[in-house]
């Protein structure tokens, strides 16, 4: 390590090229990471919020809510030690004065309903056309005791939950009866209309002949199915990937072509005695610090990149996920450096001492 030190800061702008592309390497690795896991979250933290055990649809809908076609009276065929039939509407509020639209995800079910975030302001929904909704949405400029419109209904904020999204977009939490007018207006539909029931605890499900077929699954299954959250995040985490072999390729080019520029003092070093093995291992040790010093500053760059992006860009930070992609890119660097191995075992002391 002492000697690999010792080489970096003898030649500091060769040795600054390769840690300025790791850090740019890095940099974007941990950016495309923060966008993925952003676009990711804004997708299913409400879901995950619910801390279900069991989300059921009927067993036409391919797993897709939207395409989900209940009753709340199919909630009694579902066993289970919490229960809630939940309506999922996609559509936009503004203010009852006017002004400009914001997307909104809404959530039809009772008030008493386990999977109704905990009130921070004002109260629960108790009447029809109350609502209650999550923080993000009052940055939009809404306010408590607000009365907004959704689809021409006229609808009253009673009360505020953490923040939350759903598809990226804010919640918003109503009673069944409020979520049949805004979604179907005055058309019958019998029965109160649900997308889904969610559960937590042991579920078992009554499937008679001649009824809807309901389908469990995990949450976790649930939200996969989402369109466009698995493209998404694999799209995004494709492209790590292949950073990580792009970092893999330039660490071993860079390491290469400067062993080979050492081949005389190496030929030095090896007629005086220095093992082989030793001159291996320094080429590691420096393209081991060459992977540290890179994501350190990647990551605090990455950090500071994140405090300024605009709120309507998604992004989030999971330590965890990030000190994964650390390890292996300093791992994939430290690869990178094995590209030089053979050159180094094959010098001559003789050959290199004479050719210089």
């Amino acid at each position: 390590m002492f000697l690999a030190w010792k080489e970096i800061r003898y030649a500091k702008l060769r040795y600054g090229l390769i840690v300025g592309i790791m850090i740019l390497v890095g940099y974007v690795v941990f950016m495309l990471s923060g966008l993925a896991n952003g676009l990711a979250d804004g997708n299913r933290t409400a879901i995950d919020d619910w801390r279900a055990s069991t989300i059921i649809l009927s067993e036409d809908s391919n797993k897709i809510a939207n395409a989900s076609q209940l009753q709340k009276k199919d909630v009694d065929r579902v066993t289970a030690k919490e229960k809630a039939g939940v309506g999922i509407y996609s559509t936009a509020v503004e203010e009852k004065s006017g002004g400009e639209k914001t997307n909104v995800s809404i959530f039809g079910t009772d008030n008493n309903a386990f999977i109704v975030p905990k009130i921070i302001k004002g109260r629960l929904y108790k009447n029809n056309n109350e609502v209650i909704v999550s923080e993000n949405l009052l940055s939009e400029g809404y306010k408590l005791n607000q009365k907004i419109k959704i689809n021409d209904q006229t609808l009253k904020i009673v009360g505020v939950t953490k923040e939350t999204t759903y598809t990226l977009a804010p919640v918003i939490y109503l009673d069944h009866s409020t979520f049949k007018a805004l979604k179907y207006g005055s058309q019958p539909t019998g029965n109160e209309p649900i997308n889904l029931i969610v559960t937590k605890g042991k579920t078992t499900i009554d499937n008679p002949n001649g009824q809807t077929k309901l389908d469990k699954m995990t949450p976790e299954t649930f939200i996969e199915n989402i369109p466009g959250y698995t493209p998404e995040k694999l799209t995004l985490n494709t492209m790590i990937y292949f950073l990580f072999i792009v970092v893999t390729a330039i660490i071993g080019i860079f390491m290469y072509v400067i062993t080979l520029q050492k081949n005389a003092i190496f030929g030095v070093m090896k007629a005086q005695g220095v093992s082989t093995s030793y001159l291996v291992r320094s080429i590691l040790a420096q393209a081991f610090l060459v992977g540290i010093i890179g994501v350190l500053v990647a990551v605090a760059l990455s950090v500071g990149t994140s405090l300024v992006l605009p709120s309507a860009m998604p992004f989030s930070v999971h330590w965890t996920e990030w000190a994964l992609y650390s390890v292996i890119l300093v791992f994939v660097a430290m690869i990178g450096g094995l590209f030089s191995m053979r050159t180094v075992t094959k010098v001559d002391p003789v050959t290199a001492i004479g050719g210089e």
